[in-house]
């Protein structure tokens, strides 16, 4: 399998121009708040995002200051979105580091999260880069309608395979979607390659929320982190509504059940990550994923070959295949 450095390779110095941009994006002078932005870009992660937008760029025409400003806009946005899923979700850890709600408290952490959302409106008003602003905007709005319309179903976990889809469209698939069409609005593309790419970042965004909920029901050894974590959130993922869609009325109550109100009991939790595993879940998920990932590559064969299109390609594979 490809390291992300390879994949990286082709838009290695474009990725150098980003991280400079990023940094300076972040400053202020607040020392309180350089001192939570500077933990934060210490503690970046993969940076896979921004990478969709260059070689989205690159595969549809040419990459250029908007696509660094592109991809800034996007990491800005990005972030902002983690600090404050960590004080939604009360959760001390991200990336295997404290949060900054659990090092600065939550009112901190949202008020940090604010700034860096609107350093990313502003670099894009001040650069007059509306389009930019428009398809990010939609993509945080539609975050936020999935991760409500999470909530609300959660509530009675009656959530269908339909209804499964329409959540990770618009709280994941919506932002690589709006990364791929970023991309293509930068390179001067055509409206038609624009919703191209847009509906590749989707198709990819959904095939990597499934792969992030078939972790779950794997061994927590093998991966590196804790399984069962859905279950015990009472998160209605793929592999557990396609399991529950073939079982029997008694098996069905009783899952459910479980997961509604024995969701902290370890054994109870690998019961119904037994069920699932044993009814066909997993697979069913799987070949979901595939599908996806397929119909997003599916979508690419238009453009002429490239280093950046074979990278693009091999981003999508890595998503799909990695094991973290």
């Amino acid at each position: 399998m490809l390291s992300l450095s390879k994949i990286q390779e082709p838009v290695k110095e474009d990725m150098k121009r980003f991280d400079a941009l990023f940094k300076d994006s972040m400053k202020s002078n607040v020392y309180l708040l350089d001192t939570v932005t500077r933990y934060i870009i210490k503690r970046k992660g993969k940076q896979v995002r921004p990478l969709f937008v260059y070689l989205s760029a690159g595969t549809v025409g040419n990459i250029n200051v908007t696509t660094d400003r592109a991809a800034t806009l996007i990491e800005l946005l990005h972030t902002a979105t983690l600090v404050h899923d960590d004080v939604v979700d009360d959760s001390n850890e991200r990336r295997g580091f404290f949060s900054i709600n659990a090092l600065w408290k939550n009112k901190i952490a949202v008020l940090v999260g604010d700034f860096l959302l609107a350093r990313g409106l502003l670099l894009s008003v001040d650069n007059k880069d509306h389009e930019l602003l428009k398809t990010t905007s939609e993509a945080v709005r539609l975050m936020s309608e999935g991760e409500l319309l999470q909530i609300e179903k959660a509530r009675r976990l009656d959530i269908t395979e339909e209804v499964y889809f329409e959540i990770i469209q618009r709280k994941t698939a919506s932002l690589i979607a709006s990364c791929c069409a970023c991309g293509a609005i930068s390179a001067n593309a055509n409206e038609e390659d624009i919703n191209t790419m847009k509906l590749f970042g989707e198709y990819v965004g959904i095939a990597f929320q499934i792969k992030d909920d078939l972790f779950d029901y794997q061994n927590s050894a093998l991966i590196g982190k804790p399984t069962g974590i859905d279950i015990k959130e009472q998160k209605m993922t793929l592999p557990l509504i396609n399991a529950l869609s073939k079982a029997d009325s008694g098996v069905k109550s009783k899952v459910i059940s479980t997961v509604k109100n024995n969701n902290n009991d370890p054994k109870k939790v690998e019961e119904v990550l037994e069920f699932v595993r044993q009814s066909g879940g997993l697979k069913y998920a799987e070949e979901k994923m595939h599908e996806y990932k397929n119909n997003a590559l599916k979508l690419l064969e238009k453009y002429p070959d490239s280093i950046y299109k074979k990278s693009l390609i091999d981003l999508v594979n890595f998503s799909i295949e990695r094991s973290y």
